[in-house]
Parts: C-alpha cells; sequence; structure tokens
C-alpha cells in the first residue's frame, strides 16, 4: 500500500512551521516535532541528511522504517504533523532499536495536541 501524498509534509514552510511549534522529543538516532494540525488525519515529514547517511540505498532504507512506523501509529496520531530528523547513522542491526525508539518518541509526542 502506498503512503497518501496527503499524509506527507511536502513544502519548506510546512516543516519549519512544525520545528519552530518547538513540542520535540529526541533519542539516539532521531529527533522528532509534533505539532497540531486541525486535521482528521496525521502527516509526516522526514529529514534524512546525506551528510548523516551516505548511501541513498541507507536513506531510502531508513525512510521506509520511519513510515511503516508511522503508518502503524496513525490512528493514535491522528490531528498531529509529525517530521523526523536521522540524527546519525542507522547499520542494519541497529534498525530494530532505531524502529523501537520512533515509536517510543511518537507516543511521547501525543501531549503536544494542546
Amino acid at each position: 500500500m502506498r503512503f497518501p501524498k496527503s499524509h506527507r509534509l511536502h513544502q519548506a514552510d510546512e516543516f519549519s512551521s512544525v520545528i519552530r511549534f518547538r513540542c520535540s522529543a529526541s533519542g539516539e538516532f532521531l529527533q522528532v516535532f509534533a505539532k497540531p494540525n486541525n486535521l482528521v488525519h496525521s502527516r509526516l515529514g522526514l529529514i534524512i541528511a546525506g551528510k548523516v547517511e551516505r548511501l541513498a540505498v541507507n536513506r531510502n532504507r531508513a525512510k521506509r522504517l520511519l513510515r511503516e512506523i508511522f503508518r502503524a501509529r496513525q490512528q493514535e496520531l491522528a490531528g498531529l504533523d509529525l517530521v523526523v530528523r536521522l540524527r546519525c547513522r542507522v547499520s542494519p542491526g541497529n534498525a530494530a532499536r532505531m524502529t523501537g525508539e520512533a515509536e517510543m518518541l511518537m507516543i511521547q509526542l501525543q501531549r503536544c495536541r494542546g
């Protein structure tokens, strides 16, 4: 199943608006920002820098993992815009730790609703 385009953040001002809202949580691998969006669904933006993860195949794997976690938690996150920024390189052995951290941070950010 493809990730609906209406559930993605596209524009730079959408990303910066979520980041400026200053409701965030950080872990070893990720920094996640959240902001209420007054919609019935949640939206996701990903920042996976080439400086952090050099190879495109690794950047794309990280994006796929993060989108899948978001998809699984979408009902709980309804009404929030999330921006997820990768902080450090994720090896295949650390992918499970990163996914666990992402789930934990997304649950923590439900407090940003109001």
